[in-house]
């Protein structure tokens, strides 16, 4: 392979041992000021250059736009997140770990294009809104809306609409905002000590790029809504940031996509019954509604929270920064470079973001004890994005926990992921792994964070999986459990599951069904199937996401669900749940339906007066024929089946 590392121990600042870095020759002191000639060298001579050192990286990437340079430069941070700490001397393993998952490429995502041409409606109640809109009125459109009853005093010149309302419903975001205004007002031109308002009306409707809340009220929307900008107008200095950074939104923005969605994989709906709503439960902004069969999710409105593709079961939904199966690469590749330098320690892998995490980590290694030598730090976009099937696929390869870093006082609620750790913790359990296995740290105190993390590491287990993670979120969520629990201590055979979980058998009450197959039709995953030979009703167990259609579908209400992980029902392709006989007519003899809807059909209609004396048992003789018996016996005996009593 055409590629190299360059260590540096940070003018000695670190203990390396390039043995077990893989690092080829002696590391440097000062790769970014006296030795950067290693640099330049290495450019020269091979594809794929991994640097050691993050806060360089914008120097590094200088020299190598100025060498021409075409080939792959990666950065990883083994300073602040293994060589200053404690436990520095004996972080090779991490150091290793950590360079082997840099030289996972990312994946790339899709953006999202917003415009906004500047057009801002500012919400106020006092003079507050009108400074602000006073010092916005040379960058933006302006019109400043009062709630009723407000006091305010007549501006001298009439340069920008100040009008009366009360927001009734808010819609939209950065450039195509739409809000329904009630009790909304002209001010009258006379107005002299402070503004009157004429008559008033309902449902006047403001269309806007940009929304700026002074009211200090109840928010609109999540304060993560593209365009939204709100600020309490007793605090100035608050004002005054929101007035800069409103004022810069002119123009033309890029977000990134967060969700890759793909409609046929979801299970929402089906002929207008609901199944799966995990998605719409847990999206704090409002991004995602239903859409006949499936969910549609606004690109423009979503926050990247994850949660929806952290609990979505089918992968209909799926996190794009990065994609699962990236970060599954990425653990692996790290787990098999620590085992290749210690086979006596598990790590324990810790996923943070990078505005929260990333700076907690930095102050523990410049002024506190700094990461234990087993805990890997892997960066993430948010912590909520991190799904049962990452965590699964981590324990199975070997870590000996994991620890998910997330805010004191988050932006969005942790529901999903405190689900997700639910889950986590009774699958270990009933494998034979330790409790709190799975677990999460919510502080922003970095001292608080060295005190959750600084724990004797955890031994390694004589058995670890070597899977290679498949492309698929669902294909990931049930190889690593499998995985995971063939690798445990003490594998179990069956787990029963809380409700919401993403796996489950459908419970069949076998006298009940009919075998009418209108399940096999409604199910969005394919778990139920039937038999195109015989009236047979087939069940893949680890295709079933628990959405619950089967059971509101069956005319007989004969499903129910049951959530569960049987491995040995996973590793059968599929399990019969009832088959039968195909029923054959009475007259010819050849095979439709079956014996059970037919003996349904015949006993709801018993009693009925069409069904009953001389002429009901001959009416009730042609449910037994296939049509063309039926039609023919009709015609000829002259059979008049809705003839009056």
């Amino acid at each position: 392979m055409n590629d190299t590392r360059l260590i540096c121990s940070c003018e000695g600042t670190m203990t390396l041992l390039p043995e077990a870095l893989g690092a080829e020759g002696k590391p440097a002191s000062q790769l970014c000021r006296a030795q950067l000639g290693n640099f330049r060298a290495a450019l020269g001579e091979f594809a794929s250059v991994t640097v050691a050192c993050t806060q360089e990286a914008p120097l590094f990437a200088e020299v190598a736009q100025e060498e021409n340079f075409s080939g792959n430069l990666r950065f990883a941070n083994i300073r602040e997140t293994a060589g200053w700490s404690e436990e520095g001397a004996q972080a090779a393993p991490k150091m290793a770990a950590l360079l082997a998952m840099a030289e996972v490429e990312a994946s790339v995502f899709e953006v999202v294009t917003l415009e906004s041409h500047g057009v801002a409606l500012v919400l106020g109640r006092d003079e507050v809104a009108l400074e602000a809109a006073r010092a916005l009125s040379d960058l933006l459109d302006i019109t400043v809306l009062l709630q009723p009853g407000a006091e305010v005093a007549p501006p001298r010149q009439t340069t920008w609409p100040v009008l009366q309302g009360r927001i009734a419903q808010a819609t939209g975001h950065l450039g195509a905002f739409e809000l329904t205004v009630n009790a909304y007002a002209a001010p009258a031109p006379s107005s002299r000590a402070r503004l009157e308002f004429g008559p008033a009306r309902d449902g006047a409707v403001s269309r806007c790029d940009l929304v700026i809340d002074l009211t200090g009220g109840r928010a609109l929307f999540d304060e993560t809504r593209p365009g939204y900008f709100r600020a309490d107008p007793r605090d100035p200095a608050a004002v005054a940031r929101l007035i800069t950074t409103a004022g810069q939104m002119v123009g033309t923005f890029d977000k990134p996509k967060f969700i890759d969605f793909t409609p046929g994989l979801c299970a929402h709906s089906r002929n207008t019954l609901t199944g799966c709503t995990r998605c719409l439960d847990l999206c704090p902004t409002g991004a995602i509604l239903p859409a006949g069969d499936t969910v549609a999710i606004d690109p423009a409105i979503c926050a990247g929270c994850g949660q929806c593709a952290a609990a979505c079961p089918t992968g209909a939904a799926a996190y794009a920064l990065p994609v699962v199966s990236n970060i599954a690469q990425r653990l692996r590749r790290g787990l098999a470079a620590w085992f290749a330098a210690t086979d006596k320690t598990a790590p324990v892998i810790l996923f943070h973001d990078e505005a929260h995490g990333a700076p907690l980590i930095d102050a523990m290694a410049r002024f506190g004890r700094g990461l234990p030598a087993h805990v890997i730090p892997v960066q993430i976009n948010e912590p909520t994005q991190i799904g049962p099937e990452i965590m699964a696929a981590s324990l199975a390869w070997g870590a000996g926990g994991i620890r998910v870093l997330a805010k004191a006082r988050p932006a969005h609620p942790l529901d999903g992921l405190d689900a997700t750790l639910d889950l986590m913790g009774v699958i270990t359990s009933a494998s034979g792994l330790p409790e709190g296995l799975c677990a999460l740290i919510q502080t922003d105190d970095p001292d608080a964070l060295e005190a959750a993390l600084w724990h004797k590491a955890p031994q390694a287990r004589a058995t670890r999986s070597s899977f290679l993670p498949p492309e698929d979120k669902r294909g990931l969520l049930t190889l690593a459990m499998a995985e995971l629990n063939r690798s445990a201590p003490a594998p179990a055979q069956k787990i029963d599951l809380p409700q919401g979980a993403p796996f489950g058998t459908v419970v069949l009450n076998t006298d009940a069904c009919t075998l009418c197959l209108a399940c096999v039709g409604a199910c969005p995953t394919g778990a139920l199937s039937d038999n195109p030979d015989l009236p047979m009703l087939r069940f893949a167990e680890s295709a079933c996401v628990q959405c619950g259609i089967c059971a509101a579908t069956c005319p007989e209400k004969a499903i129910s669900l049951a959530p569960q992980i049987d491995f040995e029902a996973w590793a059968q392709p599929r399990r019969v749940l009832k088959e039968e006989p195909p029923f054959c007519c009475s007259s010819c003899g050849k095979a439709f339906g079956t014996g059970s809807s037919i003996r349904r059909v015949m006993e709801k209609l018993q009693g009925h007066w069409m069904f009953t004396g001389p002429e009901g048992e001959a009416r009730q003789k042609l449910l037994t024929m296939c049509d063309d018996c039926r039609t023919r016996e009709v015609v000829i005996a002259g059979f008049d089946p809705h003839g009056e009593r």
